[in-house]
């Protein structure tokens, strides 16, 4: 079964996919570069996540879902928070993000922190569902790795003692935000019978 998304961010659509693999077939909503994009005005995660499902999926013909996702740190009163993506600027590169984010806690020790990942399912222009999770973590003084996107190679998680930016994608994906949150939508989908 097709589910569509909205995202041109290729590292979300490469864990979309991984994550919803043998369930649906996952594509970019056609079209999408075309269309301008919905004011994010939510305060929290989910609020823009269902802004944007709902916004996106009156361009497509079927279920549509959005995420919002990014990183809270603790010492900073969890910014970058709904943030994240703009926290360097409106069109903030992810290490321009990441440089200001340890600029912002060069001297701090407690570093604790989570990425937070909201995702909205909406079929034309109506809301369906609303799924959340955490994963718990801690910033490093300096990006570590190459892999992932975003702020993973300042992100450091214990039980791999390495960041997200060092872990193989299929780890990441069994313990990320996102793929729990992606978690909980398949299983949602499975009991609502939209999905074998």
């Amino acid at each position: 079964m097709k589910l569509y998304c909205a995202t041109t961010n290729p590292g979300k659509i490469r864990e979309f996919q991984a994550s919803l693999a043998g369930h649906f077939d996952v594509a970019v909503i056609p079209g999408l570069a075309g269309i301008a994009p919905p004011e994010e005005t939510g305060d929290t995660f989910e609020a823009n996540a269902m802004v944007k499902a709902r916004y996106y999926s009156r361009f497509c013909n079927g279920l549509l879902f959005a995420d919002d996702s990014g990183l809270a740190v603790d010492a900073l009163g969890g910014a970058p928070g709904v943030m994240s993506a703009r926290f360097a600027g409106p069109n903030a590169t992810d290490e321009e993000n990441n440089r200001l984010l340890l600029e912002r806690l060069q001297g701090v020790r407690h570093r604790k922190a989570r990425f937070v990942c909201a995702i909205a399912l909406a079929r034309g222009g109506d809301p369906v569902g609303t799924f959340s999770a955490e994963v718990e973590g801690e910033i490093t003084d300096e990006p570590r790795g190459q892999r992932g996107f975003g702020y993973d190679p300042l992100f450091y998680y214990e039980p791999f003692e390495c960041t997200f930016g060092q872990a193989l994608l299929a780890d990441k994906k069994r313990v990320s935000h996102r793929a729990r949150a992606l978690a909980q939508m398949r299983e949602w989908l499975k009991q609502q019978k939209v999905v074998r």
